[in-house]
């Protein structure tokens, strides 16, 4: 591997952002492409689905042989409040390899012993995400049901282009949560792709089944990344 290409791997992994190390098999030639280059035809399409994938496979594309290693940031998770459905939802995210972590200034929820061997972040969204910054490998699920701590998160989860944005709440709420985001300065398009009443559609009810359609449309997100956008659940 080229000494140059390892060394600007290990600089887009550092800021979990990804790449695919395409090798000519037939001459050993290699280079790096990363995420948002422009690579034409079947070699282009191929490692478009490694982003989607991270599978790391053998290709034949122009008459050629080339070998795919996709190096992808780890997805996560961020919820925005210490709630009964994040109860539910952190050792189901963990246990699906998506690391969670929860933020919520109510320290009489956001608690070691409400959420055992869980990250949780006791305090502002505003403090938090200035020292750990989102991006479009981290998924946001906002849960408080209080604007004052739910829509910063939520504004900040738009701009930072994460690849997937719930909040919990009826239609009524949502409406006005838009009026608020609007008047934040968020683009009515960024708006739309909160994925608001939370959760895939499958008639949940507790807390818990909530948590799982809320992990699910999660997971669709993270898979569907560049295809079309998928239909919005009504969970919750």
């Amino acid at each position: 591997m080229d000494p140059y290409h390892l060394k600007k791997l290990n600089a887009e992994r550092r800021a979990r952002r990804a790449a695919v190390l395409v090798t000519d098999l037939g001459d050993g030639r290699d280079r790096l492409v990363c995420e948002g280059d422009v690579v034409a035809g079947e070699l282009g399409v191929a490692i478009a689905e490694a982003f989607r994938t991270g599978a790391s496979r053998v290709v034949e594309a122009e008459g050629r042989s080339f070998f795919l290693n996709a190096h992808l940031p780890q997805p996560r998770l961020v919820v925005i409040g210490a709630v009964h459905i994040s109860q539910a939802l952190a050792p189901m995210a963990q246990v699906a390899g998506y690391p969670l972590e929860i933020i919520d200034p109510r320290t009489a929820f956001a608690t070691p012993e409400r959420f055992p061997d869980v990250t949780l972040h006791p305090e502002w969204p505003e403090d938090v995400l200035k020292l750990h910054p989102l991006d479009s490998y981290t998924g946001l699920a906002a849960l408080t049901h209080d604007p004052k701590i739910d829509d910063f998160a939520l504004k900040a989860a738009l701009e930072a282009g994460c690849f997937y944005v719930g909040a919990l709440g009826s239609r009524k709420t949502h409406a006005k949560r838009v009026e608020r985001l609007m008047a934040m300065g968020v683009p009515a398009e960024r708006i739309d792709t909160i994925f608001s009443p939370i959760g895939i559609d499958i008639g949940a009810a507790s807390p818990a089944e909530i948590a799982v359609a809320v992990l699910a449309q999660a997971i669709r997100a993270f898979r569907s990344r560049g295809a079309a956008r998928q239909p919005k659940g009504e969970a919750a």
